[in-house]
């Protein structure tokens, strides 16, 4: 896993999904300022988005496939002042894989002038019924190893995912 107390960049690449919204009141201060905080549920709403359009819905995991997954650790630079009714874009990208964790990159880009004006990381653990961490499973790591590609896996009937393009 990085170690580096900035987070990674999330490198040239594109985006595996993005999303494009306006900030509104409800994700700044009194001075119409972002809020620190406010960019976390918007990380998190594009995650799970991004596991749901691969078929890995957070709430079916420990039913359908035996393990779920847990955010372990966040970190998120703030790089920019952004403000109330900016248009921002979301970008996720896979970060570090390990054997049991792995990293979403989740880069904020202020679409008037296209700067990035924050990224952050989220480690995610694979976990057992019982919340124990276990290795990432099968299901998971080749989702992973396509996304990793630049590619993703569609569902089909059978339960053995598919190879498609992003």
């Amino acid at each position: 896993m990085a170690t580096d107390a900035r987070v990674a960049d999330g490198g040239p690449g594109p985006a595996l999904h993005s999303t494009t919204f306006r900030l509104s009141y409800a994700d700044t201060d009194p001075a119409g300022i972002l809020y620190y905080g406010a960019w976390f549920p918007w990380m998190e709403r594009m995650q799970s988005e991004w596991f749901w359009l691969n078929d890995l819905r957070q709430d079916e995991l420990k039913a359908r496939h035996g393990f779920w997954t847990v955010t372990a650790h966040t970190a998120c630079d703030y790089l920019e002042a952004v403000g109330l009714f900016d248009e921002i874009r979301i970008e996720l990208r896979l970060g570090a894989v390990g054997r049991r964790s792995f990293e979403m990159l989740h880069r904020m880009v202020r679409t008037g002038d296209d700067k990035v004006v924050a990224r952050a990381r989220i480690r995610i653990v694979a976990v057992s019924p019982g919340i124990d961490s276990v290795e990432i499973p099968p299901l998971l790591r080749r989702h992973l190893d396509a996304w990793a590609q630049g590619a993703r896996l569609t569902p089909t009937n059978s339960d053995q995912p598919t190879e498609a393009t992003a």
